[in-house]
C-alpha cells in the first residue's frame, strides 16, 4: 500500500524554556498577557507534520508520498529528504513565499507555545490528491484551511480511506466544518485536548463519532492512547521511554505508526501499540526527524513494552 501524507513542512526553531510558564503568567492578568521567556538554547530542525511522518513512515519501511507545498527557502530540506529517500513527487515549491516557518517553545512540564508563519503552506490547494496513481490511503494532516478542505473531498471522490487529522489547524474549523471532515473520512486522530475541541463544537462524544468514521484515536501523552470504534474502546498503554527529552513531533510519530498498522492489515490493538512505541522513539531524542530504528530493535522494543511480538 502506498500512503499519501498530505501537510505541512516548515523549518521549526526549536526552544527550551528552563522553568514552568505557569510560574510565570499570572491567572487573573491573562486579559492582558505580557511574557518573555529567556531562552538559552535554540536550534532549527527540519519539520511540518507532513516531513515528520513521512520521515517517521519510512523508517518503519513504509511507502509513503507527502504531498505539500513549499517555499524558495527549500533547499536544505529537499536535500535531506533525498538523504533519507523520501520521495519529492508530489511537493511543489512556491518561489513567491517562504517555506512555513515554526517557532516553539516548551517548558519543563512539556507544554508548548507556537508561533507559526504559513507562507507557502497557505497554497496547499495547489495540489490536488491524484486518483491514478495508485494511492490505496491517505491522511490530511494541518496545512492551508483550502488545502485541507479539498484535499478531503478529493480522497473521498477518489474512494481512498484516509485519517483526519485537525491538530494545530482544528481553530480553521467549527462545527459544521468538522462534522463535513467527519463525514468524509474514515478514521480521526487527535491528542485529548484536540479532542474536547471536537466534542464540543461538533456536539458529538467519542463513541457517536463512529457513527460517521471506522475509529476515533486520541493520544494522552505519558497514559497512552484509546481507541473508539462501534462498540468497542481500547486502551492502548504506553511504550517504555528511557529519557523524554523533546515532545516536540511525538503526534507525528505516532500517526506515522498508524499508518502503518492500517497499510499491513495489523488489528487495533497492535496499530496502536506500534504508534505508541513510534511516539516513545521519537520522545527520546531532540528535534523531530533526528531519531533512527532499525527494524530488529523495534521488534525488540515492542516486546519489551508490551510483552509480545507483533
Amino acid at each position: 500500500m502506498t500512503a499519501l501524507i498530505c501537510g505541512s513542512f516548515a523549518y521549526d526553531s526549536i526552544m527550551v524554556f528552563p522553568d514552568r510558564f505557569k510560574n510565570h503568567i499570572l491567572p487573573d492578568k491573562i486579559h492582558m498577557l505580557n511574557v518573555s521567556f529567556m531562552v538559552p538554547k535554540m536550534r532549527r530542525e527540519f519539520g511540518g507534520c507532513a516531513g515528520n511522518i513521512a520521515y517517521n513512515l519510512n523508517l518503519l519501511g513504509g511507502d509513503g508520498l507527502p504531498m505539500a507545498t513549499v517555499g524558495r527557502d527549500f533547499e536544505p530540506y529537499a536535500n535531506w529528504m533525498d538523504q533519507c529517500g523520501i520521495k519529492r513527487k508530489y511537493i511543489r515549491v512556491i518561489n513567491e513565499e517562504y517555506t512555513a516557518q515554526a517557532y516553539i517553545t516548551s517548558d519543563l512540564d512539556d507544554n508548548q507555545i507556537t508561533a507559526f508563519h504559513p507562507g507557502a503552506m497557505m497554497l496547499a490547494h495547489e495540489n490536488c490528491v491524484p486518483a491514478d496513481a495508485g494511492i490505496t490511503l491517505g491522511i490530511v494532516s494541518p496545512d492551508g484551511r483550502e488545502g485541507m478542505v479539498e484535499h478531503a473531498a478529493q480522497f473521498r471522490e477518489a474512494g481512498i480511506p484516509f485519517i483526519f487529522d485537525p491538530g494545530q489547524g482544528l481553530p480553521m474549523f467549527d462545527g459544521s466544518d468538522l462534522r463535513a471532515f467527519l463525514d468524509k473520512a474514515t478514521w480521526l486522530a487527535v491528542n485529548d485536548y484536540e479532542a474536547q475541541l471536537v466534542q464540543e463544537r461538533t456536539g458529538l462524544s467519542p463513541h457517536e463519532m463512529t457513527e460517521l468514521v471506522d475509529a476515533v484515536i486520541i493520544t494522552r501523552g505519558a497514559k497512552g492512547s484509546r481507541i473508539y470504534t462501534k462498540g468497542r474502546e481500547i486502551e492502548i498503554p504506553p511504550a517504555q521511554v528511557a529519557v523524554a527529552a523533546d515532545p516536540t513531533g511525538c503526534g507525528d510519530a505516532f500517526r506515522a505508526g498508524l499508518l502503518y498498522g492500517i497499510m499491513n492489515g495489523k488489528d487495533w490493538e497492535t496499530t496502536g501499540r506500534i504508534a505508541s512505541l513510534m511516539g516513545a522513539i521519537k520522545i527520546e531524542r531532540h528535534g523531530t526527524q533526528n531519531h533512527g530504528v532499525l527494524p530488529e530493535e523495534f521488534a525488540r522494543r515492542y516486546r519489551a513494552s508490551f510483552g509480545t511480538g507483533f
